[in-house]
């Protein structure tokens, strides 16, 4: 029935605009407006003929005619007329339409001038068309009116309904939002004509999405049309949105489109706990950091405005728990934060807070954002390994305790409740000597071997406890064990003093200063006193000054010294340190007699100089030397041809070490100078041969009671010689074998008593000192020591 009612409506518009046109374009055909039929004649000359000059009135002049787009009739739509006053009917003019659409879209019958639409025409195509009419005598060819163009404009209908830009619209908008928030604004629009009728007016409505959102009918913006409206109970909106022409009016084209409205959350729902207590457990072994399980707050949110930190808040357990958010997935992750102990406590209550980090000012009103909740945790026991009362344990022990003496004890118990016993024992990796050792029950340290504080002040070792029923359960802890310093070692010189005095030395004068070291450790530090050996208390020659700050120094005691006479004196000292029990040692001081210039500064003191001042010539000394090299020249020669005689290695296979001796009869009992082994010992030549001097020498010697040990470096010149031959001599075996060297003893310690080699020529010679040499010289000390007596 609506069909049939909006087939009828537009049928009977189509009729009244035609009617109307008609009414209008037939007047206008019939009675087109025109001039009077006749001419006015003007009289006058051309400027070029002299003609006579007539001006005509037109006979027609056209406006414009008016058509319906779209019809849809069973005959061509009748346009309208063309006609002239001078056409008689007689067929003798011809019409003729050109312009817009002429010959196709309009037709003209060239007899009568009627004009039709060929076709169905489209406004929204084009609106106007422009055309121009002549009419022409047919017999002439002249045109009896001059061309007049016309319009034809095509009316509007209403064909067209509204369009929207878009076919589907998206909007959101946040949740909560109050009655008439807008959301989006939706246009459409009319093809048809707006400025003919009410096709084209446009007005929209909400066919879908009420009661929640409305439309403005003349703007086409969505709004809300229900209060807080709640993301978490509905997110999604599907809006269908009319636009209707005409007005609105029944009868009028519309079209629609979708709009998608999506809430947008806000921070309007507090966290919330599910349950309001939790339950987990631990062992009492679990390390810090390590998670016991997670909990969860709900928040209906999202994004950030469900973020949630959480933190304990009660006293109990925040010092043992700890609690961390997961980022990810807002969870709450409790851990352990101290060693736990189930002896000590076995159950913690936690208060755990959960709040929202964002709140939203808007909706504090509705109460605090945040929630509380138990969570109960209960501590399990294992079985624990023995604790030892300390973290470690510092003995001290003096170095004279005795074997098997106790110096400490370790303790340990067992901290689980059932109290299991422990046993101690040394962890021998620390202990590879074996130095020291534990009684198993009680853990009581004993010495098992002797302690040397200068050869180890420490001594750290670990100790081990064990419990017997599970031998599985095991600690250990370290001991430090300092061995404390006793007065066992005498002080003795720093280092090996080279020490000489000048022949032409004052008395009073310093020729050395000597000092001491002590392996000993005294709290108070270091105290040493010097002094002479008694038998020496007062020497001769030399003396001792103790300067009070660990040093001495050591004085001549006499002017001059002669080479000559002594050339070596041996001085020993006694150093004594200041420590319980005191302890003292003889250091012996090897002193030089040199030649010096007149500031003291040494030039000689080897034996080889003190020939120069005995009144040898040079012809002498030269047949000495010559004498030398004659008898090395010999020896030479004679080994030379003991090897090529008798070979060591008698076979090829033969390697073993041979000895080669050789028959000595020796120099009696006597000769105490020709094998003495001492002279070899002398400092000095013992000084030239060391390689190491990281290594104190030997320095001090034990007070000797037979004869002093003298220079003899005419022993240590012939076998480094000697040596020297044996390594350069290229016959000589490639293994090791004896060698000796015959060597005839040095001359006697008493020096000549030629007038040739005396050094005092302007004065009577000194001969005391033949007194000291015993019975056998006592006549010679009394005819040449006798020379005061004679005097007096």
């Amino acid at each position: 029935m609506p069909e049939r009612g909006y087939e009828r409506d537009w049928d009977m518009r189509h009729l009244f605009l035609l009617w109307g046109c008609m009414l209008h374009a037939v007047p206008m055909m019939l009675s087109p407006k025109r001039t009077n039929k006749h001419s006015e004649r003007i009289t006058g000359l051309s400027e070029n003929d002299g003609k006579t000059l007539h001006r005509t009135k037109r006979g027609w002049m056209w406006n414009q005619f008016f058509l319906l787009e779209e019809y849809t009739g069973p005959d061509t739509q009748y346009v309208g007329k063309l006609h002239t006053d001078q056409d008689k009917g007689d067929g003798n003019l011809k019409y003729i339409l050109t312009g817009d659409g002429a010959g196709s879209l309009f037709i003209i019958d060239e007899n009568t001038g009627d004009i039709h639409a060929a076709k169905k025409l489209d406004r929204e195509e084009k609106s106007l068309y422009v055309l121009r009419a002549k009419a022409i005598d047919r017999k002439t060819g002249r045109q009896v009116e001059p061309e007049s163009e016309f319009i034809i404009k095509i009316h509007d209908i209403n064909d067209n309904e509204p369009k929207f830009t878009k076919d589907m619209y998206t909007a959101s908008i946040p949740e909560m939002s109050g009655v008439g928030t807008s959301v989006i604004q939706v246009t459409a629009t009319d093809a048809d004509d707006a400025n003919y009728g009410n096709s084209a007016k446009i007005v929209y409505s909400i066919l879908q999405g009420q009661p929640y959102f409305s439309v403005d009918p003349e703007t086409g913006i969505i709004k809300t049309a229900l209060p807080d409206m709640s993301r978490e109970n509905r997110e999604q909106y599907q809006v269908v949105i009319q636009a209707k022409d005409m007005g609105g009016q029944m009868g009028g084209l519309s079209g629609t489109t979708t709009v998608n409205i999506t809430l947008t959350d806000v921070n309007d729902n507090p966290p919330r706990f599910p349950q309001s207590t939790y339950q987990f457990s631990s062992p009492e072994s679990a390390p810090p950091g390590t998670p016991l399980g997670r909990i969860k707050a709900s928040d209906p949110d999202v994004g950030e405005n469900a973020e949630t930190e959480y933190s304990i808040s009660s006293e109990d357990g925040s010092d043992m728990f700890d609690i961390i958010t997961d980022k990810d997935t807002q969870e709450g992750i409790i851990t352990v934060k101290k060693q736990l102990d189930f002896e000590n406590k076995m159950l913690y209550t936690l208060r755990v807070e959960a709040t929202n980090t964002h709140p939203d000012p808007r909706f504090l009103q509705l109460g605090p954002f945040k929630d509380t909740a138990l969570v109960k945790i209960s501590v399990e026991d294992i079985d624990e390994p023995p604790v030892f009362s300390r973290s470690s344990y510092l003995i001290e022990v003096d170095e004279d305790a005795k074997e098997g003496s106790i110096i400490g004890q370790v303790v340990a118990q067992d901290p689980d409740i059932t109290k299991n016993a422990i046993k101690y024992s040394v962890d021998r990796h620390t202990d590879l000597d074996r130095i020291f050792n534990i009684y198993s029950g009680n853990g009581s340290l004993f010495i098992s071997k002797p302690l040397d504080r200068e050869e180890t002040p420490w001594h750290n070792i670990t100790v081990i406890a064990t419990e017997i029923n599970n031998p599985k359960q095991s600690s250990q802890i370290p001991v430090f064990i300092r061995i404390l310093d006793i007065n066992d070692h005498a002080p003795e010189f720093a280092k090996y003093y080279e020490t000489f005095v000048c022949e032409n030395a004052k008395a009073g004068q310093l020729i050395q200063t000597v000092s001491a070291v002590d392996k000993d450790e005294p709290p108070r530090g270091h105290k040493f006193f010097f002094e002479l050996v008694p038998e020496f208390a007062v020497h001769p020659n030399f003396s001792i000054v103790d300067n009070k700050d660990n040093t001495a120094g050591i004085m001549t005691r006499r002017n001059r010294y002669n080479r000559s006479k002594m050339s070596t004196y041996l001085l020993p000292v006694i150093i004594f340190d200041n420590d319980y029990p005191i302890q003292s040692s003889t250091g012996t001081l090897t002193i030089r007699v040199c030649a010096c210039d007149s500031r003291g500064n040494m030039q000689s003191c080897n034996a080889e100089a003190l020939l120069l001042p005995a009144g040898l010539s040079t012809g002498a000394l030269i047949a000495i030397l010559l004498c030398i090299v004659i008898l090395l020249v010999v020896l030479f020669a004679a080994l030379k041809r003991q090897r090529k005689k008798e070979p060591l290695i008698i076979s090829k296979d033969d390697v073993r070490d041979n000895i080669v001796t050789y028959n000595d009869e020796g120099g009696g009992e006597e000769d105490t100078q020709a094998f003495d082994i001492g002279t070899l010992r002398n400092p000095e030549a013992r000084e030239e041969s060391k390689m190491r001097r990281d290594v104190i020498p030997e320095t001090i010697f034990q007070i000797r009671r037979t004869a002093p040990l003298w220079e003899n470096t005419d022993v240590q010149d012939f076998i480094h010689r000697r040596l020297k031959e044996n390594d350069l001599d290229p016959s000589a075996p490639p293994y090791d074998s004896l060698a000796t060297y015959a060597y005839e003893g040095n001359d006697s310690i008493a020096n000549s008593l030629s007038s040739l080699e005396s050094l005092t020529t302007d004065g009577n010679q000194d001969y005391d000192y033949l007194s000291d040499w015993g019975p056998r010289f006592k006549k010679l000390a009394d005819m040449y020591g006798g020379e005061e007596s004679d005097r007096d």
